[in-house]
């Protein structure tokens, strides 16, 4: 008897249609291929919010005993196959359900697979993927984040190619025909669909990761109290009051030290402390207290605390002064305002790097590009799609003044 285990790790409410498909499509597949199947997400997840990672899981099995064997557990303790449909989850996930970083192959068994949608290199990739004390391997479908979440369902086959190259990941569970037999079946199946997975089962990439390679960081965590260390009731410590900066000038308030929240970020804000008006608004308008007042009256965002949603940008009224930029190109949490104020050529330099390039610019939530994916689709859909710029934060402050 033998049996497959696969997660899919999503960013919460932006992908949760597209999760449930993938999930559902291996059961139905597996089922083509006489095999036993559940699908179900991680309780732990419930309530979701936008952008925090969140999980769905497959099992398929040789039999329904083991299928009942693997399901007799709260969630899966480890899985042959992690996919992961957006690539800046590769730096790492902090899920409502826990409590610090958790690596992106943390559960993926020896010698298993990492499946991810990326236009992104192997190198650059693995620069922020955590090191794992065993080999394991990487795939990657080329294809952009596919954010198909509540409010739109993105149509651009993300979730039949992920079937594809699982019939080639996983051949004794999932037959390339299985799969197209269940796509046709299922009531957004396509004969368009059925050889899109069978493009993705012969050109996804995959190559041996090696113990050596990887992030070397430690993921953040912290200590969870004892039973016997928890206040009496239901009681929760109130975030203290903040305190000034700098020699009584500026103001940094207190945040929560446990949940971080820059793994819920797909983009990140960059600044432009030349052009700032210092207008508070970006300061007030933040739903999560991200940013400080800095001795000199502008304002600078705490990495550690930015959950990447654009509203500073959306509300900042300097054309360019806030950019959102794709979170894949930044390598650490350090603060922009101590950069621009050691060398502010040099930070000049940097920030123009980041804004020019409208690759790291054009991203999004799905929400942002209602109607626009029907052009995507049908251009360029093997390279990711083309460019959309109607709907893309930033795009939208050509006459901000």
């Amino acid at each position: 008897m033998a049996a497959l285990i696969c997660e899919v790790v999503y960013r919460g409410i932006f992908q949760k249609n597209l999760a449930a498909r993938i999930v559902r499509g291996i059961v139905l597949s597996s089922r083509k291929a006489d095999r036993w199947g559940i699908a179900f997400g991680r309780y732990g997840d419930s309530p979701q919010r936008n952008g925090i990672p969140a999980k769905d899981f497959a099992i398929v099995a040789d039999t329904k005993e083991e299928l009942e064997q693997n399901m007799a557990r709260y969630e899966p303790k480890h899985v042959d196959i992690s996919i992961v449909v957006d690539d800046t989850l590769s730096k790492g996930v902090e899920s409502w359900a826990w409590y610090g970083l958790q690596p992106i192959n943390r559960l993926t068994v020896p010698n298993g697979t990492v499946l991810m949608t990326s236009l992104q290199s192997f190198d650059s990739l693995l620069q922020d993927i955590h090191k794992k004390d065993a080999p394991y391997k990487l795939s990657l479908l080329r294809a952009k984040a596919s954010f198909s979440g509540l409010w739109v369902y993105k149509e651009d086959h993300t979730e039949v190619r992920i079937l594809g190259a699982l019939a080639k990941l996983a051949p004794s569970f999932l037959t390339l025909d299985a799969v197209c037999e269940a796509i046709k079946e299922m009531e957004w199946g396509s004969d368009l669909k059925v050889d899109s997975a069978r493009k993705a089962y012969e050109r996804f990439e995959t190559r041996e990761v090696k113990i050596t390679e990887g992030n070397a960081e430690i993921p953040f965590s912290f200590e969870m109290p004892k039973w016997w260390e928890m206040r009496e009731g239901v009681s929760i410590p109130a975030i203290p009051v903040g305190k000034p900066k700098e020699a009584g000038k500026g103001y940094v308030p207190e945040r929560n030290p446990y949940f971080k929240k820059y793994t819920t970020r797909t983009m990140r804000p960059v600044i432009n402390f030349e052009t700032c008006v210092k207008c508070t608004l970006c300061w007030i308008q933040c739903p999560d207290s991200v940013f400080d007042v800095m001795p000199d009256g502008t304002y600078d965002a705490a990495m550690e605390a930015c959950c990447g949603c654009g509203v500073c940008e959306a509300v900042c009224p300097v054309e360019n002064c806030i950019t959102m930029v794709n979170e894949a190109v930044f390598d650490d949490n350090a603060s922009q305002w101590e950069m621009w104020r050691k060398d502010k050529t040099a930070y000049a330099t940097w920030m123009q790097s980041k804004i020019g390039d409208k690759k790291m610019t054009a991203r999004s939530h799905g929400f942002r590009f209602r109607g626009q994916y029907d052009e995507e689709v049908a251009t360029e859909l093997e390279s990711g799609g083309i460019e959309i710029i109607a709907g893309i934060p930033g795009e939208n402050a050509q006459h901000k003044k």
